[in-house]
């Protein structure tokens, strides 16, 4: 998967990082007004004016309005994830090099990539054509920690044991979002953190 500007090896060039800023420009001001007055509510000559440019450039990033809802390029975390987590000690469980990635991955992004991230999460419970957009893409991020999770624990993807952790993990993740989007003044990492704390201390009942 192709990482979000912000994870990219640097541009070649000025024009290329000023498209690459306008991009995600557009798109965190789409995914802002969709949660704010629902998707098909949401015109293109909005996100256009909210982003500060003309409804030509948004349709020279995005081809469709539809396009605006597919996450996977806008702030991905999934290539530092991976690259964190393979570097976790050996000692750690499955769980707790999890903890430790999300906490390292989050300690690097800045003040403003954090929120970005939030709000693009947040999208993702609170609207349901943000969902239907995205299910793959949720299904290929199990997908991946399944992979990660198997190569360190020296099992398969398939192992039963892998897939209810993974299933788990997802879930309580979105559990965590879901609550922050309810309750936005809380911190939705921790909040996670905490869950997955919670999860470990379950499974060893």
């Amino acid at each position: 998967m192709t990482p979000s500007p912000e994870h990219r090896p640097p541009a070649t060039g000025l024009r290329e990082r000023k498209k690459a800023k306008t991009r995600t420009e557009i798109q965190r001001q789409a995914l802002r007004l969709f949660r704010e007055q629902g998707f098909h509510a949401t015109t293109v000559e909005q996100i256009a004016e909210a982003a500060e440019v003309a409804p030509s450039t948004v349709f020279r990033y995005f081809a469709t309005k539809e396009e605006l809802a597919a996450l996977d390029d806008h702030y991905a975390l999934r290539p530092l994830i991976v690259r964190v987590f393979t570097e976790q000690p050996a000692h750690l469980s499955a769980l707790q090099a999890l903890r430790e990635t999300l906490r390292a991955v989050f300690a690097e992004l800045s003040p403003e990539e954090r929120a970005a991230r939030r709000d693009r999460d947040a999208g993702l419970v609170l609207v349901p054509e943000l969902w239907a957009a995205n299910a793959g893409l949720l299904a290929k991020g199990l997908e991946v920690l399944g992979e990660l999770v198997a190569e360190r624990t020296g099992r398969t993807p398939e192992d039963p044991a892998i897939r209810a952790l993974t299933g788990a993990v997802l879930g309580v993740a979105l559990a965590a979002f879901l609550r922050w989007s309810q309750e936005p003044g809380g911190d939705p990492m921790a909040d996670l953190d905490d869950a997955l704390a919670h999860l470990a201390e379950g499974a060893a009942l």
